[in-house]
């Protein structure tokens, strides 16, 4: 099973923001990622009018597109997907970082910014890390907002353990 995390905090705290920086610092290090963008208001990928939008208003259950360099599939669900069912979906990753999922089982990297809040959503229990502008008194480890080597670090020494790289890869 591919290891989920979910990179989670109060909205504008610098999720998007962490794993702009994360996930260029795990490639750079030879590491597949493969990302999950939790959506609790319902999203549209496709835009009226084009070919997959009109394909799915006729009633399809899945649309695909491919390209030589991508594939998207558009896929109506009866409810919505566990993170192992999406996690699934994801094909050959190393890990999965997700932006969102706080009340999800995955384990969990909290950023936190003292102009939002100075309160932490999870316990830490659920915590791999804080990415946070203050401290809080808890035995998990704590960065710099902008610390995505040390999380890095992290994630390969609880989670990447024993995963091969990609060949060419500096060690």
């Amino acid at each position: 099973m591919i290891p989920v995390v979910s990179i989670v905090g109060k909205s504008n705290s610098g999720k998007t923001t962490l794993l702009e920086k994360l996930i260029p610092e795990l490639k750079r290090r030879g590491y597949r990622v493969a990302t999950v963008k939790h959506d609790t208001h319902g999203f549209e990928v496709d835009r009226p009018g084009k070919d997959t939008w009109r394909l799915a208003q006729a009633g399809a259950d899945a649309v695909v597109i491919s390209s030589r360099d991508k594939l998207a599939l558009i896929k109506r669900v009866p409810r919505e997907q566990s993170l192992e069912e999406i996690a699934a979906l994801v094909g050959e990753a190393d890990i999965v970082l997700t932006e969102g999922y706080k009340r999800g089982p995955a384990p969990k990297i909290e950023v936190s910014r003292r102009a939002i809040s100075t309160e932490l959503l999870c316990t830490a229990d659920e915590l791999v890390a804080i990415a946070s502008d203050q401290r809080f008194p808890l035995l998990v480890p704590q960065f710099a907002l902008d610390d995505a080597a040390g999380l890095a670090d992290v994630l390969e020494e609880r989670f990447l353990k024993g995963v091969r790289r990609d060949a060419g890869e500096p060690e």
